[in-house]
This record gives C-alpha cells, structure tokens and sequence, in this order.
C-alpha cells in the first residue's frame, strides 16, 4: 500500500516535530509525567488513526493541540485540574552574574506565588495563557486548538490576564490569599 505508506511518512514528517511542545502541554495540564506520557501517546495514536481526515493546507499544529485537549478534557470529565509551571521547562536567564542566595530565595519564591496563583485559575484561563505565552502560538492557531473564535480567544485571553494580575496582586501585597 504505497499510499498508506506516504501518509505515515507525511504523518510523522509533521508530528514528531510537535511532540516535545505536546508533551509539555500535557505536562502543564495533568501535572503528572506518567499522564502526560499516556495523554500524549493518546494524541498521536489518535490523530494518526484520523489523520486521513486533516485537510491539507489546514493547521496541523493546532489540529494536534485540539485533539490533545480533547482527549484531556474527556478523561477529566468535569474533574477540576490544576497546572503547574514546569521547572524543566523554563529558561533562567540571569543578568547579574554571580546571584545571591537571597536573590535565588526570591525568585523561587516569586516562581511559587506565580504557580499558586496560576493554579487558582479556570482551566479555560490556564489553557489560553499557555497556549499564547508558553507555546507562542498565534490567535488564529489558538482558536483552532480550542474551536472557538479568534474574538473568544482575544477575550478569553484578556480576561485571564486581568485574572492572574489581580489574584498576584493579592499574593504580593499579602491580601486575602497572600503569602
């Protein structure tokens, strides 16, 4: 079969350089290695069974990405997730060379407040802030991850921002949910 053939090899050409972004994707939703390994797996077995389906000319990256949280969302349910900022997945990037412990406490400790208060939001928030300041995808490709309208995902995204800003807000001026 030279054409199931050709479709695997366009399958893999255009998948497997997605998988460490998908991978991390899940990671930040399941908050767990073991999940997001089986989440991910899920993904591409997945969307190479339905790969005959993708249009050609269409978004392939965003196509992965809905068909990852698709099948996030339908494990969970309804059950409420919270993600986590990823150490390994972060870049650190110091000006000063040679940091204090105290500076290093305080950056850590900043990391937390920003994790905790992340995981304060909805899901429909974290998923969007993510999806743009993690994985930098565009509105447009955003909104074909999540099948809604690019406005929705321009004012899902402004939404969460106010969000996250209020609730750190809070966090760092030791209001209600301070440190």
């Amino acid at each position: 079969m030279p054409d199931q053939r050709l479709s695997t090899t366009t399958f893999e050409e255009l998948a497997m350089p997605l998988f460490d972004q998908l991978y991390n994707f899940a990671r930040w939703l399941t908050q767990d290695t073991a999940e997001a390994e089986d989440l991910v797996q899920e993904t591409y077995t997945k969307a190479l069974r339905g790969f005959s389906s993708f249009q050609i000319g269409t978004n392939f990256r965003a196509w992965m990405y809905r068909i990852l949280r698709n099948s996030f969302l339908s494990s969970r349910s309804g059950l409420k997730t919270t993600v986590a900022i990823d150490d390994e997945d972060k870049e650190m990037i110091l000006v000063e060379p040679g940091p204090t412990p105290e500076s290093l406490a305080i950056e850590q400790s900043n990391r937390e407040v920003v994790q905790q208060a992340l995981g304060e939001l909805p899901v429909h928030f974290r998923e969007i802030l993510l999806l743009c300041e993690v994985e930098e995808m565009s509105y447009q490709e955003i909104a074909q991850a999540l099948s809604i309208p690019v406005g929705t995902v321009m004012s899902r995204l402004s939404r969460a921002r106010k969000t996250l800003r209020t609730l750190l807000q809070q966090k760092f001026a030791g209001g209600p949910h301070g440190v």
